[in-house]
């Protein structure tokens, strides 16, 4: 009798063993290597960006930035541990909570330079629409896939857009026009994702190019100012209209990228970065700092391993389970490019100037936090695909 009790109790924990063997095993481990490369490589960058910036505490903010990389760990853990099925089925509840920390924003955000963008919680300052953009995408992928396809009509197609507009426009009004535009990239993408017809992208595409035009020209033309005077200057940018004014900061990002040559100058001798000549050399000009330190070989290396991780987000994408993974795949994977491509387009001047931080080297918790945050629903979704596949039939 025992013997015979005990048996299925041993066959039962033989059968959870492999399963936990084949998640980790389904796991991206190329990706999650890209992923510590970046993390690693990113608090490096930030050692020498900032070694000056507080005076006699040369690893204050690297301390600061690798407190911020264990809690998105911990948040890459549990987003690769929760099935992706989850969000899907409570899109609803995760659309609320991201709308609910754009909200708080307004009530308990202090002003900082015309804007109200971070909440202080004492040891870190908390950017909600920072792990908004991941929340976005888990939200909308959720009521899109139900809905639109290659056969949706424009109503469909509309609601969506009106259902992506509303956090779109509270973050653009915080206002942070940089984080706005990955968000719409990222609702682009998972409308081409989701198998919207070539017509209506192109329409969509000319539409938003209209209503670009219309914000930066047509309106303003007409007595109507939609954007503030610096975002309107900073998306119109000349280098060499106001060197002394609001091309200042641009000046000098091409100055310190410039001098970087081929293996740069060097903690101590890159002067843009440690006289202060270059402002924000630690968060949207990050990247004008490592050239500058790291010359054209620093670089190089931190844009393999962005490539490492876009290419491997693309594979999960072409692996997922469902449509819904593909979805959250195609707008995670696309906004993170956007942002790359954004930021370090801004610091030679052939991309506007709109403040969107490089993703782990860029100084700000809350910017790093999400990143994991996104390897980690990559790998949920490569993960569960992968386990799909090894089911027998």
């Amino acid at each position: 009798m025992i013997e015979a009790t005990e048996r299925p109790r041993l066959r039962s924990a033989g059968r959870s063993e492999p399963a936990l063997v084949s998640f980790l095993r389904g796991l991206d481990w190329i990706l999650m290597a890209a992923a510590a490369g970046l993390v690693g490589y990113g608090l490096w960058v930030v050692s020498g960006i900032t070694r000056f910036d507080v005076p006699g505490d040369d690893d204050y903010f690297v301390v600061r930035q690798g407190f911020a990389a264990a809690l998105g760990f911990v948040g890459l853990v549990a987003a690769t541990l929760i099935p992706i099925d989850v969000w899907r089925r409570y899109w609803k509840l995760v659309y609320c909570a991201t709308l609910g920390l754009m909200i708080v924003v307004y009530v308990a955000a202090e002003t900082i330079r015309g804007s109200k963008r971070w909440i202080d919680l004492g040891v870190i300052q908390f950017q909600p629409s920072e792990l908004g953009k991941v929340l976005f995408v888990l939200a909308i992928a959720g009521y899109v896939v139900d809905r639109v396809g290659p056969v949706a009509r424009w109503r469909t197609i509309s609601a969506v857009i009106g259902l992506g507009a509303i956090p779109i426009l509270l973050v653009f009004m915080q206002p942070d026009l940089g984080t706005a535009l990955v968000y719409a990239a990222s609702l682009f993408a998972m409308l081409f994702f989701v198998g919207l017809r070539w017509r209506q992208l192109a329409t969509l595409l000319a539409i938003g190019g209209l209503g670009i035009a219309s914000i930066l020209w047509l309106l303003p033309a007409a007595g109507v100012q939609v954007l503030k005077p610096y975002q309107a200057a900073r998306l119109t940018l000349d280098p060499s209209a106001d060197p002394s004014g609001i091309t200042y900061n641009l000046d000098q990002s091409i100055t310190a990228v410039g001098s970087g040559g081929l293996s740069g100058r060097g903690v101590v001798e890159a002067s843009q970065t440690r006289l202060d000549y270059l402002p924000e050399h630690a968060t949207d000009f990050a990247f004008a700092s490592l050239a500058e330190q790291r010359g054209f070989v620093g670089c190089a290396i931190l844009l393999l391993l962005y490539l490492l991780v876009v290419w491997r987000g693309l594979r999960v994408i072409t692996g997922a389970a469902d449509l819904y993974g593909v979805v959250v795949a195609g707008g995670l994977v696309v906004g993170f490019l956007f942002q790359v491509f954004v930021n370090v387009g801004m610091t030679m001047g052939v991309a506007p100037v709109t403040g969107i931080p490089l993703p782990f080297v860029t100084v700000g918790g809350s910017s790093m936090v999400a990143n994991l945050v996104l390897i980690g629903l990559l790998q949920s979704i490569h993960a569960r695909g992968e386990l799909g596949r090894s089911r027998p039939s």
